[in-house]
């Protein structure tokens, strides 16, 4: 089918009961039983939820792949992958990742003894040469939050394969629409449904997505021994909002390229950054590994002041932390998303205090640039 297809169809089916077209949301925390032993399939709330396995099931084919598994966060969700893991194990990660997977990994997990290396992934020599004896995991994050840099994920496939390690790829920022991890070699896909998937800044949620067999089944103990699920109230909402991913991506897409093109002729910032400029250092790679470039573009003014301006007077672009919403929103990644990242550390990856970051939503693009006109005035 086409993804059109299986976001409105894959894992929903009319209610067997009353012929409903939409997936009911099943708020029950217990299903009672036929006898000892004998059930439905169905026990205990934290553990089978229908709603929940139907958001698991259409997610799951929009990224291609056998397995998924939901969570509460993105953070969630990748705190269980860690899980995977025991005190000695050392990860490679994306030296420029979202900032709380930055603050999970450094500040929390390591307190257990997990150990990590931030590397650059854009280039696979910098990951073969940080794998130990003890390496477990590569993670990588593409386009990395806020930089947009590119990692090639065949490569890391290869890399992982070779050396027997496990890769996971961060796929918020393209959503299963642009990019399937899975198809380049990938194990392991991971979202922040809270994102793109939603696309309603309404629910929290997170996903795992995998054709590992091993794998499922301990992360899905997981899941149910630590509980991080999300209700089946934000599972039926973003069911709901899968249905329209192929036309929102579309849109995002559309006036994240007018918008960029924007920036760069206005001259108004000193760098911007979008894989879907010719400037960008993996313009190649993005035609080749995605199918589209995403809403997500980056702007570095200069200064604090120049970023201040725009950041303090924009009227359509909400001022808030998240992204992927149909409304625009605009960020100050050093303050806000990469707070928790030390200032040397983000200066190393180029992550300024004068950088902002655009999620650019699906209002008129004509409105959106005029906004940073008259905010630049």
């Amino acid at each position: 089918m086409g993804f059109s297809t299986d976001a409105i169809h894959a894992g929903q089916i009319p209610d067997q009961t009353t012929g409903a077209v939409i997936t009911p949301i099943h708020l029950t925390s217990t299903y009672v039983q036929d006898e000892l032993g004998k059930h439905k399939g169905y026990e205990y709330g934290r553990t089978h939820n229908y709603t929940r396995e139907a958001l698991e099931k259409n997610i799951t084919v929009l990224e291609k792949g056998k397995y998924g598994i939901a969570f509460a966060s993105g953070l969630a969700a990748t705190h269980a992958l860690m899980s995977l893991f025991k005190a000695g194990d050392h990860i490679i990660v994306s030296s420029n990742v979202y900032g709380g997977t930055y603050r999970l990994f450094e500040q929390n997990l390591t307190d257990f003894g997990l150990e990590f290396s931030w590397v650059d992934t854009s280039d696979g020599k910098n990951i073969e040469s940080t794998i130990k004896g003890n390496t477990r995991m590569i993670f990588v994050e593409t386009p990395t939050n806020p930089m947009l840099v590119l990692t090639d994920l065949e490569v890391v496939a290869e890399i992982s394969k070779k050396n027997n390690l496990i890769s996971v790829c961060d796929n918020t920022f393209m959503s299963p629409y642009f990019q399937n991890p899975l198809e380049w070699g990938i194990d392991l896909v991971l979202h922040s449904t809270t994102k793109y998937i939603n696309g309603h800044s309404d629910t929290l949620g997170g996903i795992i997505v995998t054709n590992k067999d091993d794998v499922l089944d301990r992360i899905r103990y997981i899941q149910n021994a630590a509980g991080g699920i999300p209700s089946p109230f934000d599972c039926w909402l973003s069911l709901r909002s899968t249905k329209t991913l192929a036309v929102r991506m579309q849109k995002h897409d559309e006036n994240a390229r007018t918008f960029a093109d924007f920036l760069v002729k206005s001259n108004a910032a000193k760098k911007v950054i979008y894989p879907g400029l010719k400037s960008h250092p993996q313009h190649d790679l993005a035609i080749k590994q995605m199918r589209g470039f995403g809403g997500m573009v980056s702007a570095d003014f200069g200064t604090i002041e120049e970023a201040k301006q725009v950041l303090n007077n924009v009227k359509i672009f909400a001022l808030a932390e998240s992204l992927g919403g149909v409304e625009s929103l605009i960020g100050h990644p050093a303050s806000m998303t990469h707070a928790s990242v030390p200032k040397e550390e983000r200066e190393k990856f180029g992550l300024t205090d004068s950088l902002v970051r655009f999620s650019v939503g699906i209002e008129d693009v004509e409105d959106l640039i005029a906004d940073i006109e008259q905010a630049l005035k």
